[in-house]
């Protein structure tokens, strides 16, 4: 049944109507305001007649009536000469032929059909237009428009447009997703300072001339080529361009580009780069994940604070040029054969496994970055003693590691790093054993406490005497050292700490083989002592008279071997003996103990409960996989030390 309605109120200033009406008659000369969408059943002419007898109309929604056309357009154009507000969206039949509408200011056409390229002549027209919507207008190849109060533009879902000319001072949002053979784009405006065209993968001609622009964001562009980086450098249109993303960029394999006012830059998953030029001396931050092909990079220069080149595998030459850089890692850049750095503020280096830098890269650095507290070169096989006497020049110089490489013994650190305080020597099997005779009671480097010989193969005798007369260390890690054997700290006192050394005083076929004998020292300053995986050991003895006050960490893990373990240890707060499966004595006399690990231990329960007695402090005690250890022992234990806040069982 059709529905009319007849309106002849003069007062009227707005209408909604019945989405089932098929025809209207108005007579409302005030109206400003017309909403007769989804009125599916109104005719051409039923919309015409409404709208026109309205003179005064400002706002007109005419969404979803599917017959209206351009004719009725014009005519409502012309006879509603201030229409402010068109929503045209749905109406198939609408392409704005020859349509004026000079005062319109928000335009919105979803999903019109018969929007084209040609539709472009009739929204030059509209120059008070400040928001214009085409989403999903189908046959849509281009947009031109040349408007000076457009603000907001919306491409939504345009399927074949292929190219979008813009200019507009006053344009502030652009709103451009999948539009999949878009390829080329063209904007011009003073207030635009956002820019996104993520996914738009043809998209390979970008051209700016923004002068507020801050950032942009170009993800997963993937057809855009190097041409794109004179955009975003200098001259190129983008004078206050801070932030610029091209993750997935995959055809991009040259960037350059050089900006003053760059502070972001993201090239992650950019997979076919292989040239990085900087040019950049605002540049704080940069993403390189995922451009493990990178082959040449250079910073040249930057604000970088730090500076992870880790993640570039092919990385073989590289320039820096960063003032205010403090810390750079090119931990695993194994095939980086040439390296200029300079960083006068750099503080920490970690070039790790950096196995083709050589002695002639070194001295350039440590010349030119003079500041450097923290120095890692394990795995740096190139670089030989002429190369670490360069390391004179790091006055600050306090944490150096050398592990798994040639080093034969420690007198070119010894002459250049007089301030150091970490010394780490993993795996340096050729080091010789009187190597760290120099150390014996701080002659050289006063000022080291931590010393890593993990993995070496230093004699028995070296370790030994490294013991007793390097009281001043405080943390030591001996792990998998295999010509480690007993750890026997008894103190005799016979043996005083006097001038004469024991290897000096004693042939060395007068020590057991397997012992070490630490002579007692009031100032001991030893912390932390590791000795994991120290398959030689089978007996650990440290007494009172050993003087071990500081000791509060002891790690003996993976010693599958140790059988007896006795300590007296004033301080000691985390004992450490998971996976000793041979472990059958366990004697403590640990006050301030309150970690104690003992998974996968060969222990006897009687044992257990006897060592945890004297343990009033202890709070956490791991016993999983002890496969002599029962439920019951476990209850036992709870009653002994009822302080016990946390036993980890396999029960």
């Amino acid at each position: 049944m059709s529905l009319y309605v007849i309106l002849r109120l003069c007062d009227v200033e707005r209408f909604e109507s019945l989405s089932g009406i098929s025809s209207a008659i108005l007579s409302c000369p005030l109206l400003r305001e017309l909403d007769v969408s989804s009125c599916h059943k109104l005719s051409d002419p039923g919309v015409r007649g409404a709208a026109i007898s309205c003179p005064l109309l400002q706002s007109l929604d005419i969404s979803n009536c599917s017959y209206v056309s351009d004719d009725t357009l014009r005519e409502i154009a012309a006879a509603c000469t201030d229409l402010r507000f068109l929503d045209a969206s749905y109406c198939p039949n609408i392409s704005l032929e020859a349509v004026r509408m000079p005062r319109l200011v928000d335009l919105r056409m979803h999903n019109c059909e018969g929007i084209n390229a040609t539709s472009m002549a009739s929204l030059s027209q509209c120059f008070y237009l400040e928001a214009l919507q085409l989403d999903f207008c189908w046959l849509l190849t281009s947009v031109t428009l040349d408007l000076p109060r457009l603000r907001h533009i919306s491409l939504v879902n345009c399927r074949k447009i292929v190219e979008l000319n813009l200019s507009s001072p006053a344009l502030v949002s652009i709103n451009i997703t999948s539009c999949p053979i878009l390829s080329r784009v063209d904007i011009t405006s003073t207030a635009l300072e956002k820019l996104v065209l993520q996914k738009q993968k043809s998209l390979t001609t970008i051209t700016l001339q923004c002068l507020h622009l801050y950032e942009v964001d170009l993800t997963e562009c993937e057809s855009l080529t190097n041409s794109i980086c004179e955009v975003f450098s200098e001259g190129g249109g983008c004078p206050m361009l801070n932030t610029l993303i091209l993750d997935s960029c995959e055809s991009l394999s040259n960037v350059y580009l050089n900006s003053v006012s760059l502070h972001m830059l993201s090239l992650t998953g950019c997979r076919g780069v292989t040239n990085l030029q900087l040019a950049c001396p605002s540049l704080q931050k940069i993403c390189l994940d995922g451009c493990d092909h990178l082959d040449r990079a250079s910073f040249s220069p930057v604000g970088l604070c730090s500076l992870n080149l880790g993640i570039c595998p092919h990385l073989t030459e590289l320039e820096i040029i960063a003032p205010q850089m403090t810390s750079l890692e090119l931990k695993g850049c194994g095939v980086l054969s040439q390296a200029n750095i300079d960083c006068p503020q750099l503080h920490s280096l970690d070039a790790s496994f950096c196995s083709l830098l050589n002695d002639d890269c070194l001295a350039a650095a440590t010349a030119a970055c003079p500041s450097i507290e923290l120095l890692v070169l394990m795995s740096c096989t190139s670089i030989g003693p002429e190369g670490l006497l360069a390391l004179q020049r790091l006055s600050n110089l306090t944490l150096l590691d050398l592990s798994y490489t040639f080093l034969t013994n420690l007198q070119p650190v010894i002459d250049s790093c007089p301030q150091l305080k970490v010394l780490k020597l993993q795996a340096c099997k050729y080091l010789e054993n009187s190597a760290l005779i120099p150390l014996h009671r701080g002659r050289t480097l006063p000022k080291l406490c931590e010393l890593d010989l993990s993995y070496g193969t230093l004699s028995q005798s070296a370790i030994e005497e490294l013991l007793a007369w390097c009281p001043h260390l405080t943390h030591l890690s001996l792990n998998g050292c295999v010509n480690m054997h007993d750890l026997d700290w008894r103190f005799q006192a016979s043996n005083s700490y006097s001038d004469s050394e024991p290897h000096r005083k004693q042939n060395k076929s007068d020590l057991r083989d397997d012992q070490i004998h630490v002579e007692g020292s009031p100032n001991r300053s030893l912390q932390h002592l590791n000795c994991v995986g120290c398959a030689n050991i089978k007996k650990v003895v440290i007494p009172a008279s050993a003087y071990c006050m500081s000791l509060s960490s002891l790690n003996l893990s993976l010693s599958a071997n140790i059988q007896e373990v006795n300590l007296a240890c004033l301080n000691l707060a985390t004992l450490n003996l998971s996976n000793c499966v041979a472990l059958e004595i366990l004697k403590l006399d640990c006050p301030r103990l309150t970690s104690l690990l003992l998974q996968a231990c060969g222990i006897e329960e009687q044992e257990l409960e006897c060592t945890i007695q004297s343990c009033n402090l202890l709070e956490t005690l791991d016993v999983r996989f002890c496969p002599k250890v029962s439920s019951t022992s476990i209850a036992k234990l709870r009653l002994i030390s009822p302080d016990l806040k946390r036993i980890f069982s396999s029960f």
